[in-house]
């Protein structure tokens, strides 16, 4: 039997348990930087699949290996998820982790919970197999992305100095194949006014008109901005997420405003570029020299289950590689041989891990995940069974393909 073959039917063997996998994963809650619950059934999970190692990295993320090659491939999944937000738009519990209909219910199946079980069914496919290639095979399941993507990596690989020359994000495809996602960036602007008795406003400079003024600026230069050049990832995007003014009282203008942007950057856009756009059409509409208004990249900072503290500042690079690169072909090569006809190939919407992997450190990444990306961060979130069997063998299939 062929190996695609035996992939194939063990990956069916075991669709229950990977599905009965993601039920425990959805049970164990496990908010950013509160992953420990999750952490610790994943790391049984994985011994009880046969991984040859396991264990946890300085900021908490389960590391497990299978085989001992020369090349190193990584898989890897985030295990935290974001919060539930309002109850009453559920349906069910969110972490009942329920089976039925063909999809496993709750918060994070899709996103992104589901690679991860997937991923276990693979190392243990693996194993069976006896698998002995040129790979050393990492199943990376990486905590407190959703605050901050990719700094898990950024630790692996300049903390931990685990480097591979390939990874897989196993975010939400809809078992399409990926291979590239806009990065982005958060932007905090602060301008000051000069207050006054609220009774006498021309008497003083209010910071919310500016700040009203500048939102304006941004909302015109969301529309000024372009796609990259070959139009694979689109335009960039940026938008006001917050705005906050300040004064003495109720009853003063106000003399202090924030606004808080999220900025997409495309193909060929970096921080520098758009900390000088903002910085340019704020300075126009408010009437002002761009020395008086901050504009500045935010530095992000928290402390992890294992009481590792790890910060960055809030740039995360765009990444993408073309077509015709070994590892995307290698991958479509993979779901033709298990699947016999031609993956689907695009891109993410949304932001993954690949900013630090890919973006930062250029190491080749595709995405190949169960789930709809719609499903990311909605209430009643599920993942259908079929793609949880789907990317298990995809998983497993893709070291053998990339040694052809």
């Amino acid at each position: 039997m062929k190996i695609q073959e035996q992939i194939r039917e063990k990956a069916l063997k075991y669709r229950e348990y990977t599905a009965i996998n993601l039920s425990k994963m959805i049970q164990a809650k496990s908010y950013s930087g509160k992953e420990e619950k999750v952490c610790r059934v994943i790391s049984l999970l994985c011994e009880e699949a046969g991984f040859d190692e396991v264990y946890f990295d300085g900021l908490g993320s389960v590391i497990g290996r299978v085989g001992n090659g020369p090349k190193k491939i990584a898989f890897d999944a985030h295990i935290d998820t974001v919060e539930v937000g309002d109850p009453e738009q559920w349906n069910f519990d969110p972490f009942s982790g329920e089976i039925r209909d063909g999809r496993v219910w709750g918060r994070g199946a899709s996103d992104q919970k589901g690679g991860a079980a997937s991923m276990i069914t693979a190392g243990r496919i693996l194993k069976e197999l006896g698998y002995g290639g040129v790979f050393t095979v990492y199943f990376t399941f990486t905590v407190m992305e959703e605050d901050c993507d990719g700094m898990c990596w950024k630790y692996l690989i300049e903390e931990e100095k685990l480097v591979p020359d390939f990874v897989v994000s196993t975010e939400p495809t809809s078992c399409r194949l990926y291979r590239g996602h806009r990065g982005r960036m958060e932007i905090e602007v602060r301008m000051k006014g000069v207050s006054s008795h609220g009774s006498a406003p021309e008497r003083g400079v209010s910071a919310a008109y500016k700040a009203a003024r500048a939102a304006l600026a941004i909302e015109q230069l969301n529309s000024d901005l372009q796609p990259d050049s070959d139009n694979f990832l689109g335009k960039g995007t940026i938008v006001v997420s917050q705005i906050q003014v300040h004064g003495p009282s109720q009853c003063a203008v106000p003399d202090q405003a924030m606004l808080y942007l999220d900025r997409r950057l495309t193909w060929g856009e970096d921080a520098e570029l758009a900390i000088n756009q903002v910085k340019k059409y704020v300075s126009e509409a408010v009437g002002e020299s761009e020395d008086t208004i901050s504009v500045v990249m935010p530095y992000y900072k928290k402390t992890g289950w294992k009481n590792r503290e790890y910060g960055q500042e809030l740039y995360f690079p765009t990444w993408k590689f073309p077509e015709s690169h070994e590892l995307v072909q290698s991958g479509a090569a993979g779901y033709r041989a298990l699947y016999q006809k031609d993956p689907v190939i695009d891109k993410w919407t949304f932001s993954t891990n690949c900013v630090a992997t890919s973006g930062r450190h250029n190491i080749p990444a595709i995405g190949f995940g169960p789930g709809d990306e719609h499903e990311a961060h909605a209430p009643n979130e599920s993942n259908r069974i079929d793609d949880l069997e789907i990317c298990a063998a995809f998983y497993a299939m893709l070291p053998y393909s990339l040694e052809k």
